[in-house]
């Protein structure tokens, strides 16, 4: 690790892989020799277009998509793409169906019911969100319009280990926090939304993958920056798009690439995850995971202690050993460690070691 840098386990705004924080520094007060910064650039010069579609073309190829297939690069984050959802496609009389695995799948549900359409297939509500919901426990309603998941759930720790069926419904997922960290048949879902600040880059873009097919008529009642096929036809370019974050999705994207693609990130992550889960259950119950095991996510490492003040002081000396960004979130309490594609194998071992410390110490 550079001097002066910490590991950083925040959930988001998150670490990002050093390489391309390197690479963005030292072309930022002149890009491609234009004299100026991406951030002076118009999204309508040519050195932009470049990045701009660079970042589609591995994003898909990242992904395994072809041609029918479009990335999208939209303002509002993850919450907005909550709303737009069903305002395109929850329409006619069909109804958006929700599996609640966690805070931001409800808060997905609950714009749909703001809309006046959303149905609840699925809920692991009433274990605190400790498992994934599986597929029988899935019930979509009549005149679906599609079945939505998040993906990863961040606050609990939990993540899909399979992808739910869903027959001819369109299938929606939020992979805000889990997105090219690990191969899947991409090609299953209808459309895939990210919000850029956990694995992608910095915040400010949300990263859509959709059908051509699926965003082509968005409802014309509908204003126009609200509408899907805006962005399509346009090419996320109708109005001034992030272009700083998008730039930093592309080296990312990049970046994944050369670490090997995502089976090559995939490795990397369940190696790192098994360092910290297992030092959790080795534990002799000091820590304990929220999660139910066969719902653990490979991104989002949730665990409590014995008690409230322990965890108050283990968030506090973590920092000293700089490590930061361990605290977990008041609704489940205790802590969580974000370890996207971006954290080092490292900084987990040095995150582990100060665990048994800790735990000798303390005990």
């Amino acid at each position: 690790m550079e001097a002066n840098r910490i590991y950083n386990f925040n959930p988001g705004p998150a670490m990002q892989p050093l390489e391309v924080l390197k690479e963005a520094q030292a072309e930022f007060l002149n890009f491609h020799d234009s004299g100026m910064s991406i951030i002076e650039i118009s999204h309508r010069a040519k050195q932009y277009d470049q990045v701009h579609q660079q970042a589609k073309v591995d994003i898909k190829e990242l992904m395994g998509l072809g041609d029918d297939y479009e990335v999208l690069f939209i303002q509002g984050g993850a919450s907005t793409q909550f709303a737009m959802i069903p305002m395109n496609f929850a329409i006619g009389g069909k109804i958006g169906n929700y599996v609640l695995s966690g805070s931001f799948a409800t808060k997905a549900y609950q714009e749909a019911e703001i809309l006046g359409t959303g149905h609840i297939a699925a809920s692991s509500k009433n274990t605190n969100f400790r498992h994934i919901p599986v597929q029988d426990e899935i019930c979509i309603s009549e005149h679906a319009a599609y079945l939505h998941i998040c993906y990863n759930n961040t606050i609990f720790g939990t993540e899909y280990h399979y992808i739910p069926e869903a027959g001819n419904i369109p299938l929606i997922a939020d992979m805000s926090s889990d997105m090219l960290s690990r191969p899947l048949d991409f090609s299953k879902f209808s459309l895939i939304y990210a919000g850029a600040q956990k694995n992608l880059g910095p915040a400010g873009v949300c990263v859509v993958v959709a059908r051509k097919s699926f965003l082509a008529d968005s409802p014309k009642a509908l204003p126009t920056m609200l509408r899907y096929d805006t962005f399509l036809k346009k090419d996320s370019l109708y109005n001034t798009p992030p272009a700083f974050c998008i730039y930093m999705v592309g080296k990312t994207a990049a970046w994944i690439k050369a670490q090997g693609g995502l089976t090559a990130m995939a490795a990397r992550n369940e190696k790192k995850a098994k360092l910290v889960y297992d030092a959790i259950d080795n534990s002799n119950g000091f820590y304990h995971g929220h999660a139910d095991k066969d719902s653990r996510s490979f991104m989002n490492v949730t665990f409590r202690l014995p008690n409230e003040d322990l965890e108050t002081k283990f968030a506090a000396e973590a920092l000293t050993h700089g490590l930061s960004g361990v605290k977990g979130h008041r609704s489940v309490g205790g802590m969580r460690t974000s370890i996207y594609n971006a954290m080092p194998y490292e900084g987990c071992e040095i995150l582990t070691d100060f665990m048994e410390k800790f735990r000798k110490t303390n005990a």
